[in-house]
């Protein structure tokens, strides 16, 4: 199968990617503009192979989409290109409009026209598959039931209503036009190349460095964690299974509060690099809460798991110890980030 991927140079793209390469025969063509977050050392392992290639191009770019389409005849479209971090889509939603909402509307008429010229045959195993988040679906309460296909929408964020926004775009291309697409929805990633403005990354290195560890509030915001490689797995699971029209609500049922994630690194920090200031929990400050805090999000992964035939491998222990591993071993990637891209600083403070 040759993928058309998009946001193949970011933080889940690339590992997509990467388990495209080393353990599939899938074929991909990576469309990545390289914003801010995204960096080439992600694929740099499977740079070299006959299967992949890298295009520079931009899915707001019509006419770049038409003839990526037209050039490399793709079987599949994988499209994870998005703005996803939601304390800048506090400070700036615009970009999350033009890029998550204009940019997948771009791609699914690039994506139909080319669909209808395909033979019968090929039009049939086509598939257009939407990677989305669980943040859609607004927020839950302690006692709420977790997250399935069938929650209604209730996005509370800028991010999360632009991702809506794309959802029902790629739904209503299915409906409408008969494309066959479908949509993916996950909790909250997190692993290796993880670009340091999240939660778990931007901890770590803060505790490495024996700086401060914001945490929002009293710390009680619960997420629901899955490791990044599992979510991998389980997107290109779906790729090759997916049915047009379908949702799969991916999770690894591993949900946790903020601040036991924090303590978690600092301990799995402390047992791996002692600082001689003391246990690293002495760095947690508490910070004021960003505008419109989603309490909680949990996902029941029952129905992807059945018909995908797929769970996690990794339980948040042995996933974040993996993590922070990797950020201990791979100090210049996010030195060079911290000193050009991005210095830690907070976001999401626009009232």
């Amino acid at each position: 199968m040759k993928i058309l991927l998009t946001g193949g140079c970011g933080f889940i793209g690339s590992a997509v990617v990467r388990n495209l390469i080393h353990a599939t025969d899938h074929s991909v063509i990576n469309v990545d503009c390289m914003t801010y977050a995204a960096s080439p050392e992600t694929v740099a392992e499977v740079a070299s192979s006959s299967r992949y290639r890298h295009v520079p191009a931009s899915i707001l770019d019509a006419a770049a989409m038409k003839h990526l389409f037209e050039t490399h005849q793709p079987d599949a479209v994988m499209h994870l290109a998005a703005e996803s971090h939601v304390d800048r889509s506090i400070d700036g939603p615009g970009v999350f409009m033009q890029t998550n909402v204009m940019g997948t509307c771009t791609l699914l008429e690039a994506a139909h026209a080319y669909w209808k010229g395909l033979d019968n045959a090929r039009q049939q195993a086509f598939r257009f598959h939407h990677i989305s988040t669980d943040e859609v679906f607004g927020h839950l309460g302690a006692g709420d039931p977790p997250f399935t296909e069938t929650t209604p929408y209730d996005p509370r964020s800028p991010y999360s209503a632009s991702k809506a926004a794309s959802d029902h775009l790629v739904r209503a291309w299915h409906h409408t036009y008969g494309l066959p697409t479908f949509v993916t929805n996950t909790t909250n990633n997190y692993g290796i190349w993880h670009f340091p403005e999240k939660l778990i990354p931007l901890v770590t290195i803060n505790a490495i460095e024996g700086r401060e560890l914001p945490v929002y509030g009293k710390g009680e915001n619960i997420r629901d964690w899955l490791f990044v490689e599992d979510h991998a797995e389980a997107l290109v699971r779906a790729i090759e299974r997916g049915q047009p029209g379908e949702t799969y609500a991916i999770g690894a049922r591993q949900p946790r509060t903020n601040l036991q994630v924090v303590k978690t690194i600092c301990a799995v920090l402390d047992e791996l690099v002692p600082d001689p200031g003391g246990p690293r929990e002495r760095l947690i400050r508490f910070v004021t809460d960003r505008p419109g805090h989603d309490f909680r999000y949990e996902i029941d992964p029952t129905h992807a798991e059945q018909a995908l035939e797929w769970t996690a491998r990794h339980d948040f222990e042995t996933g974040i110890r993996r993590t922070i591993r990797w950020y201990l071993d791979n100090r210049a990637w996010w030195e060079g980030i911290r000193a050009q891209r991005y210095t830690g600083h907070r976001l999401g403070t626009r009232a």
